[in-house]
């Protein structure tokens, strides 16, 4: 017995040298690896924006078998993915499905910020080193270099010596370019002067055919003619407020928030499209373009597609969430999701690919609805409360606008006039924070440097900690009570807190590598990277610091 293990271990030293020589010796040696590992052949990752988690039972006796009702049917269904930073907005969101991260390390501390160095305000891709490639505007100067980290697009770029092809796709820039991070083939968005799918030049110098095909066909313009009725009789919405009610806003042009709304009516352009359900539609017939015509899914490594839809974000922040608008547009959803799906089934065939939905944050209930019920709710007056205290502290300080806005709930210091007048930066954040805290909805001013001697719970500390980024976050973080958020209206909602309406998110995986079940406990939207990571056994992204949920992985893969 030795001795045959004496001559396995020499023929398996020799092995790789005996090779050699044969290729020398020009005969033609074949290697048929005997472990490689499966894959999916696509890699689906569809964000839905402004999705409160409850979004998928509130309507779910209306949905049909094959969209949502498919996905936690079929596939498996995290119930408790929670938002672990401030600010919870669309950029920052995309940004921590793809990296794994928090924006303390991946630098993407809001859809815009104001950077602390000089006080100059920044839009998350903006880039104009770049140019707008499909139009004359200037909506395709953008890029990805103010993110800092790798995301999991550009860890399977890495991992297949970049043989995989990753696209994103959404209305808006940021949920396209953000999601497929550095390395992407393409990242297409919606441009509103023309109605054209675009792109930058950070990706190419011209549109593929396909695109301009596409493009042609001005399928904006079709949808929009369409105008927006209701799917159903408006009588069976009873999931929402009545149709006729004061919490909604108007389209420009409407005397009225209701039904049908007759887009094609108020000639406001191709850009329309974004309110409407059309605008999630058109974005997943966009999505099958790109597969057929890219060939996702038929190479020899697994692609990838990220795929942003907007219109439910502009729907949200327009009507509400209680809104017969947002209840037809979750009803078109899954319409247009089993209509994606079957798309899969056919092009790449049924669990050859996999497949995930979650959201970039929730939404709040609209204060005013809140209030009528009874429910301790309302605005916090940002633009008011700024104007009076940058008086009070010329007042107290002899300088004026030592403040230059709340963006992300933060107070954004002038540090360059602050500088200049020596003033002292504890004084002034004390005075700050002693007015703030006084003021209608706000339950704690934090200075970030004293964050450690908050008297706060620990989770709150966790999500400050992990949204401040000190080169693009303010020294002050603003906290809300709940049922408050920043607001210049009474229709309509947004998002931003750290309260569960604003931080409880969908997560459902399908398809190949993923077993069918629910999960209870809680999970981080940061776990999504590296649970990719691990289903497709490569690096996580450089900032992770997610968990791989291992109970959805079906390890017999």
């Amino acid at each position: 017995m030795k001795k045959l293990k004496t001559h396995l271990l020499a023929l398996i030293f020799c092995l790789p040298f005996t090779l050699f020589a044969q290729q020398k010796a020009g005969k033609k040696v074949t290697i048929t690896p005997t472990n490689k590992l499966a894959q999916p052949k696509l890699v689906v990752g569809i964000v839905v924006d402004q999705m409160r988690w409850d979004f998928l039972f509130r309507y779910a006796n209306r949905y049909g078998q094959g969209g949502f009702k498919r996905l936690l049917r079929d596939g498996f269904s995290c119930d408790n993915t929670q938002i672990s930073y401030l600010p919870t907005v669309t950029a920052a969101g995309h940004t921590g499905v793809y990296t794994g991260s928090v924006p303390a390390l991946h630098g993407i501390a809001g859809n815009d910020w104001t950077e602390q160095n000089n006080g100059v305000m920044k839009y998350c891709t903006e880039d104009s080193t770049e140019t707008t490639v499909g139009s004359s505007s200037v909506a395709g100067q953008m890029s990805p270099r103010n993110l800092w980290a790798s995301t999991i697009t550009d860890e399977l770029k890495l991992a297949t010596n970049f043989k995989s092809k990753t696209i994103g796709i959404a209305l808006k820039d940021r949920g396209a370019i953000l999601p497929t991070g550095h390395t992407a083939n393409a990242a297409y968005w919606f441009d509103d002067l023309t109605g054209n799918w675009i792109t930058s030049s950070y990706y190419m110098n011209q549109l593929p055919a396909w695109v301009n095909t596409f493009n042609g066909a001005k399928n904006a313009e079709k949808y929009n003619a369409l105008d927006w009725h209701p799917l159903y009789n408006i009588a069976t919405y009873t999931q929402s407020e009545a149709d006729s009610n004061a919490h909604e806003g108007l389209f420009k042009g409407e005397k009225a928030s209701v039904f049908p709304h007759l887009i094609s009516k108020l000639n406001k352009g191709a850009g329309s499209i974004r309110n409407t359900p059309y605008g999630n539609t058109i974005t997943l017939d966009f999505a099958k373009t790109a597969i057929t015509q890219e060939k996702l899914g038929t190479n020899l490594v697994t692609d990838f597609l990220a795929v942003s839809l907007s219109s439910t974000d502009y729907i949200g922040h327009q009507f509400g969430p209680n809104s017969a608008e947002i209840e037809d547009t979750y009803l078109r959803l899954d319409n247009d999701l089993t209509n994606f799906f079957n798309y899969l089934d056919t092009q790449l065939g049924k669990n050859n690919y996999t497949v995930f939905l979650t959201a970039d944050h929730g939404a709040a209930h609209n204060p005013a609805f809140l209030t009528q019920h009874k429910i301790p709710a309302g605005l916090f007056l940002g633009n008011d409360i700024l104007k009076d205290l940058n008086a009070k502290l010329k007042t107290e300080f002899g300088i004026d606008k030592l403040i230059l806005n709340f963006g992300n709930y933060q107070v954004n210091f002038n540090n360059t006039a602050i500088a200049n007048a020596k003033i002292n930066i504890a004084d002034l954040k004390t005075y700050c924070i002693k007015f703030l805290e006084q003021q209608d909805g706000v339950a704690f001013a934090i200075d970030m440097d004293k964050i450690a001697e908050a008297s706060l719970p620990k989770s709150l500390k966790e999500r400050m900690i992990n949204g401040y980024n000190h080169q693009r976050s303010g020294a002050i973080q603003i906290l809300l009570q709940p049922g408050y958020f920043q607001g210049y209206g009474i229709t309509g909602t947004t998002h931003g807190t750290w309260h569960p309406y604003d931080t409880h998110i969908p997560l459902l995986f399908m398809g190949w590598g993923i077993k069918q079940g629910t999960l209870n406990r809680q999970t981080a939207m940061a776990d999504i990277a590296p649970t990719l990571a691990a289903l497709l056994h490569i690096q996580e992204p450089n900032a992770n610091i997610g968990e791989p949920i291992v109970e959805i992985l079906d390890t017999a893969k």
